[in-house]
């Protein structure tokens, strides 16, 4: 375990916290930016996965052969664990993601995803009756507050585009958070590194097998923009993040890791005004607060 309390395990840590949350909020400004060249969800999430797969499979050859610690063989129980937690946690929660940002703005679908933490602690309440605290409820209320902010002040102007992308978005926070309650006894028996790898394969499969169902082999010929993209989103805004995050919870713990995590909506908020000409008003900034007070609040409650 690392000393926490040596002061280049904390620096460290925080740096690679932040890094890992700034390039996964990039992935939505990224990926507003390829569908200017007229490239569809499907097609989209296909390329995107389509580069990121070798290096899932390389994280999970890393975490099968190269772990310090004796690797157990997968049991039929684990792939179906796998099978179930790869569709939930990143193949759907992904689709919809992407799906849902062709209608909203990258700052909302951020504050949305943010929600996650709320949406977990709720999933406890349904499925193990695990009681909710007065303050984790005020907290709740705090964050959905903002994200009702921002969503009101873009609903005015797009209406039903809007109401439509922030389902979509919303359906993929619950994909995820039902991913983060069930994955919990996995990832203390295969490893974080392992079980991530194989879920993300699993993700990668269901998105390649997705496009050859749904579109013609020639609508694989988008820009070369669009290529490129693809490339910067599956190396920077998916496979790098997920393990600079990793190892700043090894350096910091994941407390400390999710808290520093919160500079993402603010990044996103910041890369939205400067790379897509995004509006900055008091409405988002205000809903921005809220959201970022409210789950900080929860997380704290939670530790």
């Amino acid at each position: 375990m690392a000393n926490l309390t040596h002061p280049r395990h904390l620096t460290s840590g925080l740096l690679l916290a932040a890094a890992g949350s700034v390039a996964f909020s990039g992935k939505a400004i990224i990926v507003k930016l390829a569908y200017r060249y007229g490239v569809d969800a499907v097609t989209l999430i296909m390329y995107r996965m389509l580069f990121a797969l070798p290096l899932f499979l390389a994280m999970t050859w890393w975490a099968t052969y190269r772990s310090p610690r004796p690797v157990e063989p997968l049991t039929r129980r684990d792939w179906l664990g796998i099978l179930g937690l790869g569709f939930s946690g990143y193949y759907l929660a992904s689709f919809l993601d992407f799906w849902g940002l062709q209608y909203i703005s990258a700052s909302l679908e951020r504050l949305i995803l943010y929600l996650n933490p709320t949406l977990v602690l709720l999933l406890g309440w349904v499925l193990y009756r695990r009681r909710i605290t007065g303050r984790q409820a005020g907290a709740m209320a705090l964050s959905y507050a903002g994200v009702l902010l921002v969503f009101g002040h873009e609903v005015s102007f797009d209406g039903w585009n809007t109401a439509l992308g922030a389902a979509l978005v919303f359906g993929s926070a619950v994909s995820y958070a039902v991913y983060l309650v069930y994955s919990g006894e996995m990832v203390q028996r295969l490893g974080s590194l392992r079980l991530v790898g194989w879920a993300t394969t699993v993700a990668c499969v269901l998105c390649l097998l997705q496009f050859v169902l749904l579109r013609p082999l020639s609508a694989a010929v988008v820009a070369p923009e669009v290529i490129a993209l693809s490339v910067l989103n599956a190396v920077l805004c998916t496979a790098a993040p997920v393990v600079m995050v990793m190892m700043a919870i090894e350096r910091i713990g994941s407390g400390l890791t999710a808290q520093t995590g919160m500079v993402g909506p603010m990044s996103t908020l910041i890369m939205g005004v400067l790379i897509l000409g995004e509006p900055f008003n008091a409405w988002v900034l205000a809903g921005t607060v809220l959201v970022l007070a409210g789950v900080l609040w929860v997380s704290r409650q939670r530790s």
